[in-house]
């Protein structure tokens, strides 16, 4: 048997440090036993899907030294490999599974799924809605049918027993049908979901070993279920740890940078960041803790994964990456600074701002610093103002980093927009708002454009900025991040906020 294992990122947002770490432990394994390593790319999601995501998924994983045989860019003899090009092939194979009695047609809307879910609770029934639970009689369903009513591809599950998955890593695993939901195979707008895709191109694209996060782990039995129901021979699974934060929860933005993005441009090397991956849970047979990708596969072994869930610790991450800028001479050091941030491309783009500014060339690394750094420490005196207090100001700074986080097109009129409709909702001036954002992004409000400083140096780095900013300004506690979030649907829906000064 030819190994054949995938990696299949949504291309919503930045690219995650979580998916090159599952990336990489794919690609080893292929490597290592002299299979093939596929990239596909899950756009089922068409709101929040970008090409320029996309494009950022391939450059992240080509930096990190992680290489595919087939995928979107390069082609294959499976291809499409973009989901949203096989939009015809899960219909058939939806279709195909009605047909034999296997999923049906769901006319349910959203208010009766809601009475549906608080009867079972009324009852204590502590179980998924099951295709009893949902399927409405046939002269219903021909009624609603004839009315032209929207409806989705459900699956059929047992409401009772128990089903066996066989793990690479844990053995055999036994989860509980009843919480396993009728789960929808293609929505209304005739894109699959996940499982029904996942399904489907993993069989006709010949993946062998499918290597994920644990979080799969209890979507197994749908996964397992539909295998059976097509009379396919289902792949190896192996579900890895999770990345865990310091304190042992799940990675995320809100308490650890994720973004690949944000390491490329503080300055990490790539061989650092994946030297570091490689070790989340696993380790080389010497346990040397410096290592290359080269060495990594050489040596790879699955067996050596542990359980444990890694934590994502960025201090360790600096030491190890420390090793490897030490071990660059002179010249491959300048060439390694330029190519980070002192190219021509970068800097040509900061000049145009600083060269009107300045009086002397001694002043650009000065007023132009900010671009390129990190993130600089601030302090909470930065942000004083004479007019407004920093809660407030760390509430816009709140609002206007959740706007940056749906930003789908990263360039200074969006950025500038959001900030205009926080503006109008709270009932103050922009540059009221982007006060705090000048100090955060650059240290002082006497900078250049902040949104253009923001399209500079990325949506990465100016997410972070902000976040520290937050912090620095008392940070945010439960407690006020469920009224600020409350208030923040109401600025999404473009209402003002209760007291705002709409004059």
């Amino acid at each position: 048997m030819t190994v054949r294992t995938r990696v299949a990122p949504s291309p919503t947002g930045d690219p995650h440090v979580g998916t090159a770490y599952i990336a990489l432990f794919n690609m080893c394994f292929a490597r290592q036993h002299g299979g093939q390593f596929i990239l596909r790319i899950e756009d089922t999601d068409q709101t929040r899907s970008t090409a320029e995501s996309e494009q950022m998924i391939f450059d992240s994983m080509r930096w990190l030294g992680l290489e595919w045989d087939e995928g979107p860019d390069i082609g294959g003899p499976h291809a499409p490999y973009r989901q949203s090009e096989r939009g015809a092939i899960y219909s058939r194979y939806a279709e195909e599974l009605v047909e034999k009695g296997h999923a049906f047609r769901c006319y349910r809307t959203g208010e009766e799924l809601d009475a549906l879910r608080e009867d079972l609770k009324a009852r204590g029934v502590q179980r998924a809605l099951k295709p009893s639970d949902l399927e409405l009689p046939a002269d219903e369903v021909e009624r609603r049918h004839a009315a032209g009513a929207s409806y989705v591809i459900r699956m059929r599950v047992p409401e009772e027993g128990r089903c066996d998955i066989s793990d690479l890593l844990r053995g055999n695993l036994e989860l509980d049908w009843a919480q396993v939901d009728a789960q929808i195979l293609l929505k209304s707008d005739g894109m699959p979901t996940y499982h029904l895709a996942n399904v489907v191109d993993d069989h006709l694209m010949e993946i062998s070993h499918v290597i994920r996060g644990e979080e799969w782990i209890n979507s197994a039995p749908k996964h397992k279920l539909l295998y059976e129901y097509f009379g396919w021979q289902m792949p190896v699974l192996c579900h890895m740890p999770l990345l865990r934060n310091p304190d042992k929860s799940k990675l995320s933005k809100r308490k650890n940078p994720t973004s690949i993005n944000f390491y490329r441009r503080m300055g990490y090397l790539p061989q650092g960041l994946t030297n570091y991956l490689g070790r989340m849970g696993w380790s080389m047979p010497d346990e040397s803790e410096k290592f290359s990708l080269e060495q990594m596969i050489a040596s790879f072994d699955i067996s050596r994964v542990s359980l444990g869930g890694p934590v994502f610790d960025v201090e360790k991450l600096s030491w190890l990456n420390g090793l490897w800028l030490r071990e660059l001479d002179d010249e491959a050091f300048l060439s390694t600074l330029m190519e980070w941030a002192f190219n021509r491309d970068y800097v040509m783009q900061v000049l145009p701002h600083l060269r009107g500014r300045v009086e002397t060339l001694s002043q650009v690394a000065e007023r132009g610093s900010f671009c390129f750094t990190g993130v600089p420490p601030v302090n909470a005196s930065a942000f004083d103002h004479d007019k407004f207090s920093h809660d407030q100001m760390r509430e816009w700074l709140q609002y206007f980093l959740w706007a940056l986080e749906t930003l789908r097109h990263w360039n200074r009129d969006a950025i500038f927009a959001e900030a205009q409709r926080i503006a109008a909702a709270t009932g103050v001036k922009v540059k009221d708002v982007l006060h705090p954002v000048f100090v955060a992004i650059a240290g002082t409000t006497a900078s250049f454009s902040v949104v253009d400083s923001m399209e500079i140096i990325g949506s990465d780095l100016s997410r972070a900025r902000i976040r520290q900013a937050i912090e620095v300004l008392g940070g945010v506690s439960k407690k006020q991040a469920k009224k600020l979030e409350k208030n923040w649907q109401r600025i999404e829906q473009g209402l003002p906020l209760d007291g705002a000064d709409t004059e």
